[in-house]
């Protein structure tokens, strides 16, 4: 097995494309590492871009936030003013295993592993995120919804990978926020996970929504119909109800030792419901 440690985003692209067989780009490490001793995983090469300064940056872009691809889930939950704009982000990447892991796993790596059960992914749909994707061909922005296409599976050409993540800016009177649902009290996979953002006006009416869910389809879901629910409403208990169905609705899970369809189709609302709330009081809106 070759390894290949560029310190250039056109190193890293040129090394990516001139590969012969299975190449993976290594970021945290945290999900590849586990697949080559499981034995799912067998690269060829491993391209490291840890060495690659500008993956390491978290900086401010007309009144967003571009996270580079090598940025650990830790960093971003010591960046004070990103915590304050996406908390709902920061927070899903922060449940990304253990402190350990933490240190080490990446959003772009959560992304790009391409789980259902991603629990940054959620999160990001929601803020309505964008991955700049680099490749042999320049580069090009990609909604995060539009990087997994399935379990496993992405939708990057040969060559391609993620180089960084947007988040866009923040309007005033706006919040997210992430929940899920695992067996155990932490370090597990979601069973169930749900993303809110939304943007209130001065009279705590909801103007703008985003809904997500993870791990109940083969990707994550951007659930339209329930973002629908909550606008112009004051996200009050008919609004509530209302997103609740149309994320239980939405929801086409499988059932397995984790939990059974029927588990996870209540959940999905029962988690968007809650999410919604937080975001509602990180707005400024009622407790």
């Amino acid at each position: 097995m070759q390894y290949i440690s560029p310190t250039t985003v056109d190193e890293a692209v040129h090394a990516l494309s001139s590969a012969t067989g299975a190449c993976r780009i290594l970021a945290g490490g945290t999900d590849l590492l586990v697949q080559m001793r499981a034995g799912m995983k067998r690269p060829d090469t491993l391209l490291d871009i840890k060495r690659i300064d500008a993956l390491h940056q978290i900086t401010a872009e007309d009144g967003g936030w571009r996270i580079g691809a090598a940025v650990s889930g830790a960093e971003m939950g010591e960046h004070a003013a990103l915590v304050s704009d996406w908390p709902g982000v920061v927070e899903a990447v922060n449940l990304i295993g253990s402190t350990q892991i933490q240190g080490r796993a990446t959003m772009a790596g959560n992304l790009c592993n391409a789980s259902p059960a991603a629990d940054s992914v959620p999160a990001l749909v929601a803020a309505n995120a964008v991955a700049r994707v680099v490749g042999p061909h320049g580069q090009r922005d990609v909604a995060v919804l539009d990087i997994p296409s399935g379990p496993g599976k992405t939708t990057l050409e040969p060559g391609e990978f993620v180089a960084s993540t947007y988040l866009p800016a923040r309007g005033a009177r706006s919040a997210d926020a992430y929940l899920r649902f695992i067996p155990r009290t932490e370090m597990d996979i979601a069973v169930v996970g749900a993303a809110v953002s939304l943007t209130l006006d001065a009279d705590g009416i909801c103007t703008a929504a985003r809904v997500a869910l993870g791990a109940v389809a083969p990707k994550v879901l951007l659930v339209e119909a329930a973002a629908r629910a909550l606008i112009g409403s004051r996200l009050d208990a008919p609004a509530l109800d209302a997103l609740a169905e149309a994320c239980s609705a939405a929801a086409k899970p499988i059932a397995d030792k984790r939990g059974t369809v029927e588990f996870r189709t209540q959940v999905a609302g029962v988690l968007a419901r809650r999410a919604t709330l937080i975001a509602q009081t990180r707005a400024g809106g009622p407790a």
